[in-house]
C-alpha cells in the first residue's frame, strides 16, 4: 500500500495545461503561476459526459460570480481534452465562465493524488490553494458523491478568514461574519 502525500500546508504542485477558455471558445494555457496572488479552488472530476459531473460543474458555474466576489477563482481539471470540453458545453452542459483543464497526461491528476491509474481518471478533488500558493484545503472522494458549491464558498472564506487572523479559528459550521474562537493558548495551527 502506497502512503498519500500531505498537501496541507504546502506549496501547491505546480501545473501547466491545456485548457478550454472561461468563453468556452478558444484552448489557451493554464498554470500555477497564473493564479498567483489569487485564492484558487482547483477541482478535478472524473469525466465529460457523465451524470454526477454536470451538476457539480454548473452549480460552481451558478456560484462563479460570488466565489470570484470572495477572490477565488474556478478551474476545473479532468483527463479528457479541451476538443471534448468543448463538445460537451456545446452540446448539453452549456457555458460554465470558468476553464476547463486537460490532464491527459495525467501528471496533474498524480501530483495532487487522485488519479485512479486503473482508469485513467480522476478522483472527486477539490484543493484550495491561497495567494502564496500553499494549499489550504483538499478533499478527495468517491466519484459517485457530488459537492456542494455553498459549503466550498464556506471554506474558502473561513480559510480566508484564519489566513487574515492568524490567533483566531473558525468552529464547525462558522460562517463568514460569525463569531470565532480565540485559543487562551498558542495552540492555533497544532490544532
Amino acid at each position: 500500500m502506497s502512503s498519500v502525500e500531505r498537501l496541507i500546508g504546502k506549496q501547491a504542485p505546480y501545473f501547466s495545461m491545456e485548457a478550454l477558455s472561461a468563453d468556452g471558445e478558444h484552448f489557451v494555457r493554464v498554470a500555477l503561476p497564473d493564479y498567483a496572488g489569487k485564492w484558487l479552488e482547483l477541482f478535478f472530476y472524473p469525466m465529460d459526459f457523465t451524470f454526477v459531473c454536470p451538476t457539480e460543474l454548473t452549480a460552481f458555474s451558478e456560484h462563479r460570480e460570488t466565489f470570484r466576489a470572495a477572490g477565488a477563482e474556478l478551474l476545473s481539471v479532468s483527463t479528457d481534452s479541451v476538443y471534448t470540453h468543448q463538445a460537451w458545453q456545446r452540446n448539453g452542459l452549456g457555458g460554465l465562465g470558468y476553464p476547463m483543464a486537460a490532464d491527459q497526461t495525467l501528471r496533474v491528476c498524480a501530483d495532487y493524488g487522485v488519479l485512479l491509474e486503473e482508469e485513467g481518471v480522476a478522483l472527486r478533488g477539490l484543493f484550495l490553494i491561497d495567494p502564496e500558493q500553499k494549499v489550504r484545503y483538499s478533499v478527495i472522494h468517491d466519484n459517485n458523491i457530488g459537492r456542494n458549491a455553498d459549503e466550498l464558498l464556506r471554506k474558502v472564506e473561513a480559510a480566508q478568514f484564519v489566513a487574515e487572523h492568524p490567533n483566531e479559528v473558525c468552529p464547525a459550521k462558522w460562517k463568514k461574519g460569525a463569531n470565532t474562537l480565540k485559543p487562551s493558548i498558542d495552540l492555533v495551527g497544532k490544532i
